[in-house]
């Protein structure tokens, strides 16, 4: 739960000494890092909500426990793994500061590349070219939050009204 800012030093040091600057494997261990306190709160509280009579009572009708987690369970807890998903991919998606700092031409992601726009001039800001750019961005975002709509708004308000 730190902010960004106090641990690129320490990541940049780190990833220094594992030769891994400019490689995937430092982008991907910090986005992971940064979404599994947010992911997993939020299953959590789903789960905790879960009705666990339901499992139970699979057990009983002859079910083994794997067969009751995968037959009764997960579909029941679907919407929070979705939601879930899509907020994790959101949020790495749109990681930029740590990105900019430990990858490079190959391995930059899109969020840092569109950062890296220059104008024709040397003190000209392409502000038409970042504006299309982001826009471009974001329909895989838009898209993929209007697909799972329904399972965003079952997984948020899952267990609201009772």
């Amino acid at each position: 739960m730190f902010p960004g800012v106090a641990l690129v030093t320490p990541l940049f040091q780190l990833f220094t000494n594992l030769n891994w600057i400019g490689t995937y494997h430092a982008l991907i261990i910090p986005d992971i890092s940064f979404v599994l306190p947010l992911s997993i709160y939020i299953l959590v509280s789903f789960f905790r909500e879960m009705p666990w009579e339901l499992e139970e009572s699979a057990r009983i009708d002859g079910c083994t426990k794997s067969q009751a987690f995968r037959k009764i369970i997960m579909p029941l807890a679907a919407p929070g793994i979705f939601t879930t998903a899509i907020l994790a991919f959101i949020a790495a998606w749109n990681e930029f500061l740590i990105a900019s700092q430990l990858s490079n031409d190959v391995t930059q992601p899109v969020t840092v590349a569109i950062a890296s726009f220059t104008g024709s001039q040397p003190h000209q800001e392409p502000y038409t070219a970042v504006m299309a750019a982001g826009t471009i961005v974001t329909i895989p975002l838009v898209v993929m939050v209007l697909l799972f709509q329904r399972q965003i708004v079952a997984g948020l308000t899952a267990e609201a009204v009772k």
